[in-house]
């Protein structure tokens, strides 16, 4: 008994001491919905990195709101994000530094096949003009990530007010695929990213029943980027970590995979970094 309990008391204290060791090899980031939907991290970005550096990442996947509040938190060491303004109003109070940006890709309107308001080929505007006057079921986010941020502003700058209390305006609380699917059900209209869209097609099969139809607005850009933590502000975060990871984000090896990403023959995010 006295030798199966000294067996025990040393490997607990073995573990407790490779507990520092192994947490020093973890990177914890907040990111985005659509760079986990579509497959970009687990398939790619996370086992690339560990291949390259022996660090792990290890991320929870919310809205961009909610990323940067866990940033504010100090409860990750970076983020990875879409929604600028934001980002930049973090940075300026001193909880987010070195802003890299990463990749990028577009917003798209995509609705039934059938088009009911027929807003096909319209521009941001006049479709989301077309589609209030018609009430047509509109599925929102409604979860302050960096996509609803940018349908609300879509609203506002195409002189309307965001609809929040419209019975056709359908706020869902959940991730960019799930709201594809409840804008499906109802016969309705969505915004996404492309590249979640082009997960999204993929697993209908190559042939959803959601189909693009607004798209190639300049207004749609959609730029993705990496933040660390400021260690002013969040003394106990891997602040050499988190920037290595976005300098490893930024280089032209990296880069040139995330361009090769693909899906039925279509980039998910085209590469930009500075």
């Amino acid at each position: 008994m006295k030798r199966i309990f000294k067996t025990a008391l040393s490997l607990m204290l073995v573990l407790t001491l490779a507990l520092p060791a192994l947490a020093d090899k973890t990177l914890l980031m907040a990111t985005t919905t659509s760079t986990a939907n579509t497959g970009l991290l687990d398939e790619l970005i996370v086992p690339l990195y560990l291949k390259d550096t022996g660090v792990e990442i290890k991320f929870v996947a919310v809205g961009t709101g909610k990323a940067l509040a866990m940033a504010e938190g100090c409860d990750v060491d970076v983020v990875l994000v879409h929604a600028p303004a934001a980002e930049k109003a973090y940075v300026e109070s001193g909880v987010l530094m070195d802003r890299r940006e990463l990749m990028y890709n577009d917003f798209i309107i995509v609705g039934p096949a059938a088009d009911p308001a027929g807003v096909k080929g319209m521009s941001v505007t006049e479709a989301l003009k077309t589609i209030e006057a018609k009430q047509a079921v509109f599925a929102s986010r409604g979860d302050n990530s960096g996509t609803h941020k940018m349908e609300q502003s879509l609203w506002k700058s195409a002189g309307l007010t965001i609809p929040e209390k419209e019975a056709w305006y359908v706020q869902t609380g959940q991730g960019m695929i799930a709201t594809i699917n409840i804008a499906d059900e109802k016969n309705g209209y969505t915004m996404t990213d492309r590249g979640t869209y082009i997960k999204y097609a993929d697993t209908k099969g190559g042939n959803p029943p959601q189909v693009i139809l607004v798209e190639g607005d300049k207004v749609l850009f959609n730029q993705y980027s990496a933040l660390a933590v400021n260690p002013a502000k969040c003394p106990n975060v891997k602040y050499d970590m988190a920037k290595q990871y976005i300098d490893w984000m930024a280089s032209p090896a990296v880069q040139k995979a995330i361009g090769n990403f693909m899906l039925l023959g279509k980039p998910l995010f085209t590469p930009n970094a500075q």
